[in-house]
């Protein structure tokens, strides 16, 4: 079940993230709370929905007039402050018209409001960035992003983060936000499902990828078969000797395209393949609407009719048909542009990640769980080679090994023969890893081939019912919900385990290894499926 995989992040102090406060930062320039309300009621549905038109340039008509019912000075401040803080870049302006008054909103300066909405009433004494604790359930964080930015009617640019959380599982992270106050974000909590954002503060900077410490992992295993004993010894290997660092298998996509092929299609400068790979109609289960989309457009090959298929266009499939229409299919590579950064380096990195993974498993066949002349560790951020004389230095725990890039050495032993040739096979030149479009370049980057997870600790318990949660996450813990009371005996046991792993470290692949088990969500979700019928 996807609740019982918790995940929260471990910030750069090292303090482990929790939502445990959903109070707004009181600030003398916030409107009042009224304003959230003004707008909620019944009749102002249609003028919500005319509001936005509007601020979308959807509609024909340049304003729209709001009739003011019960007339006073307060109310009417209310509803120009709910106008204006709810729908960015729109004013407002009060008129009589036949003695009824009327509030009337339009654009403030044409088109260039949109895009840069009310930052003339940002306080300048205070902090330029929201941050905030995001609790998410069942949702990857680029999602969670698109869907806040969706409500918020903001850019998905705007936010920030340290790292991008499981999607098949709960998390709680960071995320900073450019100019939107705490109160704006605290309302999303009355109309979001699956989502809950707490613990506000106002401050100077944004949050940058990599930057956290690592994760903290709750996770239950249930309905174990083995023994006490058994459960000892694979939490104390686990423990003591950790696990292969690999790549769990989300990095690779869960859809019938891996990931990491779509990045060796960049790498190789194929752009006809990127997009088919994108596009192409796949096996497997999908969205109907995916699936005609992309019928469409191997019928037609007209991104504007695939387009037209797609209720939702924030999916990559509709980002790039939106690029093709636009820049047509000659200039595949600024369609492909248009997907956010950070989506696109994950295909490279993706492929990057696939050469790893299986470089690592023959280093470790070819040579065992000890270190080697010519295995490579890092002295500050440099790599140097163990010689034959200090290899008694060294612990396998300091071994690292290179995702390919232009700035990485490989070690010097049969395993630097295996990389080239991997590349080879692919068209690739491990001599030349830079790209003719710069964001393409990959520099590499060194990664530790053994990983011993922090502050392991486990216990087994026993309990009767599939479906009961086995412990409080902090959405239970605010509500005030008494954590889970075990009994002694159960039909199922469970194992309950905790640790802490550094940044894109998978924790998939640290269950794997104590369970010796396949970690792919298909296998997953057929497990949960399987037993519960």
């Amino acid at each position: 079940r996807y609740s019982d995989f918790v995940v929260h992040e471990i910030g750069k102090d090292g303090q482990i993230s929790h939502l445990d406060d959903l109070s707004v930062p009181v600030d003398e320039e916030d409107p009042s709370e009224d304003v959230f309300t003004v707008l909620t009621a019944e009749e102002t549905a249609e003028e919500k929905q005319r509001l936005e038109e509007l601020q979308l340039f959807k509609n024909k008509e340049t304003s729209v007039a709001i009739e003011v019912i019960e007339d006073t000075k307060e109310k009417r401040t209310v509803i120009h402050q709910a106008i204006k803080s709810l729908f960015p870049g729109l004013e407002t302006k009060t008129e009589d018209r036949e003695g009824k008054k009327y509030i009337v909103a339009y654009h403030a300066a044409g088109k260039k409001a949109l895009a840069n909405p009310r930052k003339h009433s940002w306080p300048k004494s205070r902090g330029s960035y929201c941050h905030f604790v995001l609790y998410k359930e069942n949702k990857d964080t680029m999602d969670a992003i698109n869907v806040l930015s969706k409500y918020l009617r903001v850019k998905p640019n705007i936010f920030s983060y340290m790292g991008t959380k499981d999607k098949r599982a709960i998390t709680v992270q960071e995320i900073a936000v450019l100019k939107i106050t705490a109160q704006r974000l605290a309302h999303l909590n009355k109309c979001l499902m699956n989502f809950k954002l707490g613990n506000f503060s106002y401050q100077k900077n944004p949050l940058k990828l990599g930057e956290l410490q690592g994760n903290h992992f709750t996770v239950v295993l249930r309905n174990i078969t083995g023994t006490d004993d058994q459960v000892q010894q694979a939490m104390n290997s686990l423990k003591e000797i950790g696990f292969i660092n690999y790549y769990g298998m989300q990095r690779f996509g869960t859809t019938a395209v891996p990931t990491y092929q779509v990045g060796r299609a960049i790498l190789q400068n194929s752009w006809t393949e990127v997009m088919d790979l994108i596009l192409k109609p796949r096996s497997g289960a999908e969205k109907g609407y995916l699936v005609k989309c992309r019928e469409e457009w191997a019928k037609t090959k007209d991104p504007a009719a695939a387009l037209r298929k797609l209720p939702v266009k924030r999916c990559v499939e509709g980002q790039l048909l939106r690029g093709l229409s636009k820049y047509g299919m000659k200039n595949i590579v600024s369609a492909f542009g248009i997907i956010p950064r950070n989506n696109r380096l994950m295909y490279i990195h993706s492929y990057q990640s696939y050469v790893w993974n299986n470089m690592v498993s023959k280093r470790i066949e070819e040579y065992g769980l000890k270190p080697v002349p010519g295995d490579l560790v890092l002295k500050g951020a440099t790599a140097t080679y163990i010689d034959e004389e200090d290899v008694n230095n060294y612990s396998i725990h300091d071994v690292v090994m290179p995702l390919p890039g232009f700035d990485v050495i490989y070690p010097k032993h049969k395993i630097s023969k295996a990389y080239r040739e991997m590349l080879t096979a692919d068209n690739l030149d491990i001599d030349n890893m830079r790209h003719k479009i710069r964001d393409y370049s990959l520099s590499g980057a060194y990664r530790k081939i053994i990983i011993r997870p922090q502050n392991v600790s486990w216990e087994v318990v026993a309990y009767d019912d599939p479906k009961i949660p086995l412990f409080n996450t902090d959405v239970d813990n605010l509500e005030g919900k008494p954590p889970p009371v075990f009994a002694s005996e159960g039909k199922y046991r469970a194992l309950k385990m905790d640790f802490s792993l550094p940044p894109s470290t998978y924790a998939t692949m640290a269950i794997r290894e104590v369970l010796k088990m396949d970690t792919s969500i298909k296998n997953q979700t057929q497990l949960n499926t399987t037993w519960l019928r």
